[in-house]
């Protein structure tokens, strides 16, 4: 038999285990480091004295941003090998995402690029002041640092982001209008709609991880990158013949985006960026495999920033 008290135990850490999840992958990028986070911090919620915890939520959050942040060290040392450019690993959001302008911006492939640049205490804070909302006083306590220092830290960040992720409010309707017309254009080779749609400096990010064929380097200037997407309904990809592929429009990452899938496997996700006028400005494609597995799974996650 379940002592009551073990069930509250797991009925409050149930309650914001979305809110850990949240935190964890803003902080590490990829979802399956995430869940570890997650699981282990409920090992050690488990293992704690819950009697002397006054605010499970704040407790929690600390638990979960130092594993996230001892995670992040040692990944970080991998990715310096990492073959081509690395990309988060995309996941399927839902529309609640994405009404929470802030928060879905938060979780936006361009915006974990740039987080990718911080230090992990930096980014930690970043992702706990600027998303969530937590005080100073609450995130020295949570990441173990004076007050002072977080503050440091926090206006770092802060600035560090906001030189290389300029903030534009491109509608929303105008960016799932525009995703629509490029997944038609894309898919029918129809590369002067492509050109349209593309800012003239548009980069593209492609990420293989050395798994399957992909730029090593980003791909510059909109005939570049027009070119490069209107060849998808003419040759085959990964070994997928266009007959046999597919291309879908989904939410990825709090915002609209397309999902490639060929017989029996997603192949690929696209997410896009978009300037004031609803130009896209860079696009993250991920294919590395290892990468796809939440995609593929089908699982819809709500990554708003509830507080």
């Amino acid at each position: 038999m379940t002592h009551p008290s073990a069930d509250h135990d797991q009925q409050v850490f149930n309650e914001h285990r979305n809110l850990l999840f949240s935190v964890a992958y803003r902080l590490l990028g990829t979802v399956a480091d995430a869940e570890d986070a997650v699981q282990d911090a409920w090992i050690k919620w488990s293992a704690a004295d819950r009697s002397q915890v006054a605010d499970p939520k704040a407790y929690l959050a600390r638990i979960v941003s130092n594993l996230a942040m001892e995670r992040l060290r040692s990944t970080r040392r991998r990715r310096e090998t990492y073959v081509g450019p690395w990309l988060p690993e995309p996941l399927l959001t839902s529309g609640d995402t994405a009404d929470d302008v802030a928060g879905a911006d938060s979780v936006s492939m361009a915006m974990l690029v740039v987080l990718e640049t911080l230090s992990p205490l930096e980014r930690a804070v970043f992702v706990l002041k600027e998303v969530f909302g937590f005080s100073h006083a609450e995130i020295a306590v949570a990441v173990e640092r004076s007050e002072p220092a977080v503050r440091q830290a926090a206006h770092r960040a802060r600035e560090h982001v906001r030189a290389r992720r300029p903030r534009f409010t491109a509608d929303r309707s105008r960016q799932r209008e525009v995703t629509g017309r490029f997944l038609a254009a894309a898919t029918g080779g129809d590369i002067n709609t492509l050109m349209e749609l593309l800012s003239p400096d548009v980069t593209l990010w492609t990420d293989g991880g050395g798994k399957v064929r992909q730029a090593l380097r980003p791909v510059v200037g909109a005939r570049t990158v027009a070119a490069w997407f209107a060849a998808i309904g003419e040759v085959a990809y990964q070994g997928v013949e266009p007959a046999d592929m597919t291309a879908e429009p989904a939410e990825i990452n709090g915002g609209p985006g397309m999902v490639f899938r060929g017989p029996g496997r997603v192949i690929a996700t696209v997410t896009f960026d978009f300037d004031a006028d609803g130009r896209i400005t860079a696009i993250h494609n991920v294919a590395n495999p290892d990468k796809l597995h939440a995609v593929a799974a089908g699982t819809t996650r709500d990554l708003g920033t509830p507080r």
